[in-house]
């Protein structure tokens, strides 16, 4: 072999992958000289691409994975590839690098870039856990049409549940980087210890935004949501048709407000998402079919938004009912929706408790009675407070 020295140019990366292949090609046997060469080639390479190309290649493990993912392949598929069942395990778990002979072996058979496949793998608490389609609420799902492009039945649909997952992880952009072990977001809602479904949660995530991209808005301009701005848009709330005007004022400004039901075991009241280049997205999922809800969920998501939201991919996920909130940005939301909300002193708002004075204070607040009812129950503990006055529900075009 030709003396091995330090690639300094695109043109000297090629020679070197060339001769890379072909010492895999010879399987060299290791200790030998051939796999020492190899071995020092292939560092060679990745210290250069790391340089001349700062976006990394994908994960070895994390490319083997979706591999399997893509064809359906289970661990045992593997063995013809990495040798044994004790080695397919303890390469997936990162504990065993990939010898020469299974680079090759891999490349070969799953098509996998020899250039992905020589780098060391990352530690196994970085790399995102399998996608395992059984894993999502497939019969929910398929009930509810997410998958819209498939009309067989369940039983169908679970046969080839990998390729329709796949396709519909990746039917919006950045669906497959909610993953939630690599989602930057409040998802875990501290202060709840209900035992969430994050597959079911990333799924209610791409149903979003598939309805917020199937929307075309105006431009969203930085610094449009105000608390002056917020308190025009609860002025609304005293008409029947509020939550139709809500969606007509925030899509006015550039924002999309999408309504989809929660999943089972998610507990997602609402959430807030935005990306660089895209409109920024509210979404409720109205598990409580109560007016009063419906806009302290709408004012808690969009403080986000006024407070917290980046231009980088970010969400914030909410159960609004999870117990007392140890997220400092939680609390912030929670604070200036209140404020929102109704904008008077708390002994004020203490001293209603008549049917008449909640509608007079109503009155004067130009908001929805509803609004100030829910309040006072909240801040009481008194959740039979007036009884059934001012629970109106929500109007069916919303709920559907």
């Amino acid at each position: 072999m030709n003396h091995i020295k330090l690639i300094c140019s695109d043109e000297e990366h090629e020679e070197a992958m060339d001769r890379l292949m072909d010492l895999m090609d010879q399987e060299p046997k290791e200790g030998s000289r051939e796999a020492d060469d190899l071995e020092l080639l292939a560092f060679l390479i990745e210290e250069y691409e790391k340089e001349r190309f700062p976006m990394d290649l994908p994960d070895p493990i994390a490319a083997i994975e979706f591999r399997m993912e893509q064809q359906g392949l289970r661990k045992k598929d593997l063995i013809p590839y990495l040798g044994s069942a004790s080695k397919v395990t303890e390469v997936l778990n990162g504990t065993r690098r990939l010898s020469t002979q299974m680079i090759r072996r891999l490349s070969e058979g799953l098509s996998i870039s020899a250039e992905v496949l020589i780098q060391a793998p990352k530690p196994a608490s970085h790399r995102a856990p399998a996608l395992e389609a059984d894993q999502f609420p497939l019969a929910e799902m398929h009930k509810r049409g997410y998958f819209k492009a498939f009309k067989g039945s369940l039983s169908e649909l679970k046969a080839n549940a990998g390729e329709q997952m796949r396709c519909f992880l990746q039917s919006v952009q950045g669906g497959l980087a909610l993953q939630p072990a690599l989602l930057r977001s409040s998802a875990q809602r501290s202060g709840s210890h209900r035992q969430v479904d994050l597959m079911a949660v990333w799924a209610w995530q791409v149903k979003v935004l598939q309805q917020a991209e199937a929307e075309s808005l105006p431009e969203y301009r930085d610094g449009s949501v105000s608390t002056e701005w917020m308190q025009k848009l609860v002025q609304l709330s005293w008409s029947e048709q509020g939550a139709q005007l809500a969606k007509e004022y925030l899509n006015r400004y550039g924002i999309h407000l999408i309504f989809e039901p929660h999943l089972p075991k998610t507990y997602l009241d609402g959430a807030a998402y935005r990306q660089q280049g895209c409109n920024p997205v509210i979404a409720l999922t109205l598990r409580y079919d109560r007016v009063d809800h419906f806009w302290f969920s709408l004012l808690h998501e969009l403080a986000h938004l006024a407070l917290h939201l980046t231009e980088e991919q970010q969400w914030f996920v909410d159960d609004l009912h999870s117990g007392e909130q140890t997220d400092q940005r939680e609390q912030e939301a929670d604070a200036l929706a209140q404020r929102v909300l109704l904008p008077i002193e708390e002994a004020e708002l203490l001293a209603v408790s008549e049917v008449d004075e909640v509608e007079a204070l109503a009155q004067k607040l130009n908001v929805s009675a509803c609004i100030v009812a829910g309040r006072l129950r909240h801040e009481r503990g008194e959740h039979r407070l007036f009884g059934k006055r001012f629970r109106d529900r929500l109007p069916e075009w919303v709920k559907t």
